[in-house]
């Protein structure tokens, strides 16, 4: 399945970190050929790419795609080895439906 993105936002968002084409499809997983295609509008890239570029550029896919005009991220990543005990939170609630979140969230509001 293909998305379509928003060519100008793509490219914008690469200058913006400084890369180049070619270290901006390292950063992806994808050649430099098939990214400088993506910028060049001639290939668009599948949802799974697109997720990819989402999370190596930091920001939001609607914004990619031009669903939104907001760059904010929909998403976090927690490193394991950078924040282990994050992670260990982020695993322990992994189960948790939206209920016990729910009393998880107001149970630490409560003491805030």
């Amino acid at each position: 399945m293909q998305s379509e993105i928003n060519i100008e936002h793509l490219i914008s968002i690469r200058q913006e970190r400084g890369l180049t084409q070619s270290e901006a499809a390292e950063l992806i997983g994808v050649s430099q050929p098939a990214y400088q295609r993506y910028e060049a509008g001639v290939r668009n890239p599948s949802v799974q790419i697109v997720n990819e570029m989402a999370k190596a550029f930091n920001v939001s896919v609607s914004y990619l795609t031009s669903k939104s005009k907001i760059k904010t991220p929909d998403f976090i990543t927690v490193d394991k080895n950078q924040e282990p005990l994050l992670f260990s939170i982020v695993e322990q609630c992994r189960d948790l439906d939206d209920k016990q979140l729910r009393n998880l969230m107001n149970y630490f509001k409560d003491r805030s």
